[in-house]
């Protein structure tokens, strides 16, 4: 069985956001960047398919040089190979189409993906990757079992979760669930030696349009402070809520 797990190269969580150029662009510097947290259980599930059913898991991300050190991480924690497709991620679709391009030349069996990216949480490359292949696609998912062709699945939905059957070859979206956080791996010395010496292999991409641009970004308005109400003046409260918050 071959997996595809498809990595995005995402600032951490702790960094601190600036934009420059009029708040057109991004400010990257000082920002520490990290394995998008969905892709991060993804690839922690194919590490498990790879060491209980010897899937071989390929990882791939549509990015320049400067995203290779989270490649090797991906190759730390276990990967057999990596793929860089040396383009800049200008919008889902041209990612889509350039991680399309690889898995038609790969022949994998199944793709896994997060169900979206920690940055721009715009939830559309797996689905849109399924479409333009014409392949089974699960999004959301929280388990994921693979016998022969045959997969069975749990994805969330709104105010439960749904379990399915479907065959393969197959794309997902995975996400927190689909292995346990206690399972995630950490990188340890001989995993980050013997990434050194695996295979990263760097592609030129497709043709593809490119059909969204970001005009602008701008921070959320800082928050406004606490108001403290004692406990017995309720119609403070009320004429609050009503007149100034306007929630009720």
């Amino acid at each position: 069985m071959k997996i595809l797990v498809c990595i995005s190269h995402v600032p951490d969580t702790t960094s601190k956001i600036n934009f420059v150029n009029g708040d057109s662009e991004f400010d990257t510097n000082g920002v520490q960047y990290v394995i998008n947290p969905n892709d991060e259980f993804g690839l922690t599930r194919a590490i498990w398919f790879q060491e209980q059913q010897g899937a071989t898991v390929t990882v791939v991300n549509v990015g320049g040089p400067e995203t290779e050190p989270t490649l090797r991480k991906a190759l730390a924690i276990g990967a057999n190979e990596a793929i860089r497709v040396n383009a800049n991620p200008a919008d889902g679709f041209y990612v889509a189409k350039q991680l399309a391009e690889v898995i038609k030349n790969g022949g994998y069996d199944i793709v896994i993906a997060g169900k979206e990216s920690l940055d721009y949480n715009g939830g559309m490359v797996p689905g849109m990757i399924a479409g333009i292949l014409g392949y089974n696609f699960l999004n959301s998912c929280t388990s994921l079992t693979v016998d022969g062709t045959n997969v069975k699945a749990v994805r969330e939905i709104d105010g439960g979760k749904e379990t399915v059957a479907t065959t393969l070859p197959l794309i997902i979206g995975g996400q927190k669930g689909l292995v346990e956080e206690k399972d995630l791996r950490i990188p340890n010395m001989r995993g980050i030696m013997t990434a050194r010496s695996k295979a990263l292999t760097i592609v030129e991409p497709v043709d593809a349009a490119v059909n969204t641009k970001a005009m602008k970004f701008e921070k959320p308005a800082p928050r406004s402070a606490v108001k403290l109400i004692a406990a017995d003046n309720l119609d403070e409260l009320i004429n609050l809520l009503h007149n100034e918050a306007k929630v009720i």
